[in-house]
């Protein structure tokens, strides 16, 4: 299934005053993308006289039953006949990021050539890191596709992209082995990396990669059954339509179940939360001369299957 967040265009007036974040935001919705047609799952279990979860990080915290019930529906709902109430067409609605982690785990230095291209630039080590690289962002720098990068000029000058492949985590992993990680898996989406490269603290990147909107999320999160290989998807990204990463998750260093063992050993990863996987060689600080985003900038980071997920750079001042 292609799940997202969704509002409908005409509900812009409706406030969810339980999420200061979405403070003045419409109240989010979980679908089901199916095409150019988006269906609320809460509204077609209501028509089945039975109940799902009404957003996306609940039906996680759900578990397998509920994603079962969710593909039930759907199969019987496309035999059937939608009820007219739980369908919108994909240019009525505005998708959101499609959930709010309770955490985003970032790895750096996982794609080989990039770790070449950050020895260069960003004085890191040029020898390859014999253990998964982490680093946090917090909840409050996810932001959605469409919503803005914010580019603050007081405090970087610096801003750079990143593209890399999100995995959800669906069910609770501690000290997991490499061979049992696929089960906690609920599915992938994209994530953008944002980082502002000048503001590092003493080797810290928490604050470089963790200011409000650093995780453009999104635009959908497709289930894991919906990817037979995350190991071999391409992945791009565009400024202003110029091409500027371009590779393929089978050049990751570490692969996810590396990913999920090693962070697990000593860490709770508990469903909804991502693991950012890296980054591909391209980012802006590696090209010659550097370049960085600006106001006015769009960006376009790209996963095959996934889909496009697209964030203007407006000036935060």
């Amino acid at each position: 299934m292609r799940l997202v967040s969704y509002s409908p265009n005409d509900a812009r007036d409706a406030r969810d005053a339980r999420d200061p974040i979405g403070a003045g935001e419409p109240v989010r919705y979980l679908g089901a993308q199916l095409g150019d047609r988006v269906v609320d799952l809460a509204t077609l279990a209501g028509a089945a006289g039975t109940e799902l979860p009404g957003d996306l990080l609940a039906l996680v915290r759900a578990g397998q039953p509920a994603l079962d019930a969710a593909r039930a529906l759907l199969t019987a709902g496309e035999a059937a006949g939608w009820p007219p109430a739980a369908v919108h067409a994909l240019d009525e609605v505005r998708l959101w990021a499609p959930l709010r982690p309770g955490k985003v785990v970032g790895v750096g230095l996982n794609y080989v050539e990039h770790v070449a291209e950050s020895s260069r630039t960003l004085d890191t080590d040029r020898e390859l890191p014999d253990r998964p690289v982490l680093f946090s962002k917090p909840a409050t720098a996810i932001t959605g596709p469409g919503q803005p990068i914010l580019h603050n000029a007081d405090l970087t000058e610096q801003l750079d992209w990143e593209c890399e492949l999100a995995v959800v985590i669906g069910r609770k992993a501690f000290r997991v082995a490499e061979q049992d990680a696929w089960q906690h898996v609920f599915g992938y989406s994209i994530i953008n990396d944002i980082s502002a490269r000048d503001q590092r603290r003493s080797g810290q990147w928490f604050f470089s990669k963790g200011q409000d909107s650093y995780a453009p999320f999104g635009p959908a999160v497709l289930t894991a059954d919906e990817i037979a290989d995350p190991h071999d998807l391409e992945l791009g990204l565009t400024v202003n339509g110029e091409t500027k990463q371009h590779s393929n998750t089978r050049h990751m260093l570490f692969r996810i179940p590396r990913l999920i063992a090693d962070i697990s050993s000593g860490m709770t990863l508990e469903p909804g939360d991502v693991i950012a996987t890296g980054s591909p060689s391209g980012v802006g600080a590696g090209l010659v001369p550097p370049q960085f985003l600006q106001p006015g900038d769009l960006v376009e980071a790209t996963i095959q299957h996934i889909g496009t997920l697209a964030n203007p750079v407006l000036d935060a001042r």
